[in-house]
């Protein structure tokens, strides 16, 4: 059965902030990032008015049926036509599949909208789950920093990931029928 519901991504604007630190301050999210201390509202506020003059970082907000459950980060290269990507599905009561639709979403924008040729992504190596959901979206595995970041007392492992335009114009269409056999209609 399809669930008919609406999916978006949107800039970030000032009344997402307190939810959006709440998620960023959550455990789970909190501890796959670089920066995990916990965030304090002036420190937010402050990212969010850098971001607003940073005409090579954005942030979106990805809301189903116009509720924010997901953020999305990019930083542009314009030269060499290549972005990076950070995500995270912040509502944790949404059902299995949503993070496919936030990345697929993300993907139609950078690859079609602002026509990068690369996406670059990085993720823990002890994150699991991010590994997967690169490699379910086509991401290629570029490298390994080995011993790379500093967490817990502990130096972990860094994966580097990519994908390319051309690999998003010819899967594209795979990654909607695997949206598709989820149970979502996009």
């Amino acid at each position: 059965m399809m669930r008919a519901q609406t999916y978006s991504l949107r800039p970030i604007v000032e009344t997402d902030l307190e939810v959006t630190l709440e998620w960023r301050n959550l455990p789970r999210i909190r501890n796959v990032m670089y920066t995990d201390h916990l965030i304090t509202p002036e420190e937010h506020y402050r990212w969010f008015k850098k971001l607003q003059k940073d005409t090579e970082k954005s942030c979106f907000v990805f809301e189903v049926n116009k509720n924010p459950v997901g953020v999305v980060n990019l930083s542009l290269d314009v030269y060499n036509q290549r972005a990076t990507w950070g995500f995270y599905i912040g509502e944790d009561r949404q059902p299995k599949g949503m993070g496919m639709i936030m990345g697929y979403l993300a993907m139609r924008y950078i690859f079609e909208d602002i026509c990068v040729q690369k996406l670059c992504g990085e993720s823990f190596a002890f994150n699991t789950p991010s590994v997967s959901f690169h490699k379910r979206l086509g991401f290629m595995e570029e490298g390994r920093l080995k011993k790379h970041v500093l967490k817990n007392g502990h130096y972990e492992d860094v994966i580097l990931f990519a994908v390319f335009q051309e690999q998003w114009n010819a899967n594209k269409k795979e990654l909607i029928n695997s949206i598709r056999q989820r149970g979502f209609c996009i």
